[in-house]
Order: C-alpha cells, then sequence, then structure tokens
C-alpha cells in the first residue's frame, strides 16, 4: 500500500503529540557527556540522577588505563541516547569525592541513581560489559518505549470502539513509525480501514508481511475478520433471508447466512442467537457448522469481548446442561 493512496497517509507519516514515546532530545556526539567539578558534583550527578541514572568516570591524565576506556565509555553512553548520562571527574584536579567514596584505583565508574550510588566497575572493561552494566543499571534499551507504545495502543483501540477512525488510526500509525514490525499497530491500522469500508486496502495492508509478523494472532484475527466480510458479500439479501425465517423459522442455512451477514454489520449478539438458535434445534445441521461457526466468531471477537462472554455462557449451559 503507497502512502500516497492510503486515506490515512499522515498517520504513517508523522508521531503524534500523544504517542511521541518519551524521545530523547536531539543531541550531538558528547551530548550525554560533561566534566564536573567538586563545586558542581551535587548539581551534575546528585541532582541528575533523580532525572536519569549518571555514571561518574574517575580518571587521571597519567592513567594509561583510562585513555583505554574513555572512548569505549563515551562511544556507549552516546548510543544509549540519553538512558544514563556521563560524568567526568579528574582526581588530580577534584580528588576529595573519589577520597569520600573510598576509590583507590583508578579508572572507576560509579553509577548514581536517584541521588545515591547504586553500582560500579573498576578497570578498563570491554565494550560488551559496559553495555550490560548499563542495562543493569538503566533497565534493557526499549524497555521504556514499549511500555509507552502499549499505552498508546490501548488509547488507541478504545477511540476505535468509540468510532473514532481517524483518531484511533493515527495513533496506530505513530505506533508503526516507532515500530515497523508491530503487528497489533497494523492490525488496529487494518481494523481502522476496515471501519472505513477500505475492505481492500485493508487486505493489502495485510499482504506479504514478514513470516513471524503475519502469524500474529491479531494479524490472523483481522484477517479472518476480512475472509468472515468477503463471505457475507456473496450470502445474499439479509430483508429477503428475514422474510425466509418468517415462513420457516427451522431454515437452517437462511439462518446460518443472516448470522454472517448480521456479524459483519457488528451485530454480533444477533448473529450469536441465530447460531445458538440452530444448535438448540439441529445439532446434526451441516455436520455441527452452527457451534463451529460461532466459535469462528468469538477467535474474531476475542474473549473479552461482551458478545463472546454472553454466547459463551448459553454455549456452555446448552452444552453441558
Amino acid at each position: 500500500m503507497s502512502g500516497n493512496d492510503n486515506p490515512y497517509s499522515n498517520s504513517f507519516g508523522q508521531m503524534t503529540a500523544t504517542a511521541n514515546y518519551g524521545a530523547a532530545p536531539a543531541a550531538g556526539a558528547g551530548g550525554y557527556i560533561k566534566d564536573t567539578t567538586t563545586a558542581n558534583f551535587a548539581k551534575d550527578v546528585i541532582e541528575e540522577s533523580r532525572n536519569q541514572p549518571v555514571l561518574v568516570d574517575f580518571w587521571a591524565p597519567w592513567c594509561g588505563p583510562c585513555k583505554q576506556l574513555t572512548p569505549v565509555l563515551e562511544k556507549v553512553v552516546n548510543e544509549a541516547q540519553g538512558r544514563v548520562k556521563l560524568v567526568k571527574m579528574n582526581i588530580d584536579d577534584h580528588p576529595s569525592i573519589a577520597g569520600q567514596l573510598g576509590i583507590q584505583s583508578i579508572p572507576a565508574v560509579i553509577a548514581f541513581v536517584g541521588g545515591r550510588p547504586a553500582d560500579g566497575f573498576m578497570g578498563a572493561v570491554p565494550e560488551s560489559q559496559i553495555n550490560q552494566f548499563i542495562d543493569r543499571i538503566a533497565g534493557p534499551a526499549g524497555a521504556d518505549q514499549a511500555a509507552e507504545i502499549e499505552g498508546v495502543l490501548k488509547e488507541a483501540n478504545e477511540l476505535l470502539a468509540l468510532g473514532d477512525i481517524n483518531g484511533a488510526a493515527q495513533l496506530y500509525g505513530a505506533v508503526m513509525q516507532a515500530d515497523p514490525e508491530n503487528a497489533k499497530a497494523l492490525a488496529g491500522m487494518a481494523e481502522c480501514m476496515i471501519a472505513a469500508n477500505q475492505h481492500e486496502r485493508a487486505r493489502e495492508a495485510l499482504t506479504d508481511l514478514p513470516e513471524e509478523m503475519a502469524k500474529d494472532p491479531a494479524i490472523q484475527a483481522v484477517s479472518r475478520k476480512l475472509d468472515q466480510i468477503e463471505e457475507a458479500r456473496k450470502l445474499g439479501d439479509p430483508v429477503a433471508l428475514e422474510q425466509d425465517l418468517a415462513r420457516n423459522p427451522d431454515d437452517h442455512e437462511a439462518r446460518l447466512k443472516l448470522a454472517k451477514i448480521r456479524n459483519v454489520e457488528g451485530r454480533r449478539e444477533e448473529s450469536a442467537e441465530h447460531l445458538l438458535y440452530i444448535m438448540r434445534k439441529d445439532r446434526a445441521f451441516d455436520d455441527d457448522g452452527a457451534r463451529r461457526q460461532l466459535l469462528q466468531f468469538f477467535d474474531v471477537w476475542g474473549f473479552k469481548d461482551p458478545a463472546t462472554v454472553s454466547a459463551r455462557r448459553k454455549l456452555s449451559a446448552m452444552l453441558f446442561s
């Protein structure tokens, strides 16, 4: 699906203010790194560590291992994009803080979190260990973003349920920009297209996906929903089917067709009642086809949907009474 013919192209093309995912402010190389002094230590380290972890690199110009560690440490901190900050302190010029912390050899890196020293290491350790150290202090990369994405998806789902298609599509599109292979966001965008009667575009959006994404339950549910819509289009006029049932309430074939049509119209409770009626009258019809169809509807509606909850309760009462 090209951006030009997608009715929600603005959603794919830009992040919304609601879904900015706490991105770190733009910074060039060294934007998360600074030198400090004894006088500024409280502000640069203690206060700042209440916002995010601060690593303090205690070093000296004569220290060979310090010269090995510093460029690697700076590289990792810049790549962390604000998950941590790095403050460097020359202990020759400012020895008192290192003395208070009991540092006896350098290089030494101490992590401050919430205004207090939390962890640290000594020596010129390799890049992989520094990354592990930052993950331990700041949490795995992307953890905060993942939590925010879940919150935005929840908001988008609520907007879609309320009929705000454009609002929901903007949020789904924002998530897709932040995480292009987020299956829940793509499924939500496809649901918006279905709600806007853009069925072909919804089908196109779900075509040629990566294998793992295509197998996601959310994608599978929307695909089945599109299949049901396409099938319902071929089932005839619902008014004529209602008339057939008025003449013969036990015309199970007409009732099954009507159930499928009512489902794609969003009249889920009515659809379920038609299928339950068939089951009560004739479980042998279409080899228990009414029950199988109802279970397929449950897969698409979702376990917590009110229509699913109600129909499951009635189905259980019928099967186990």
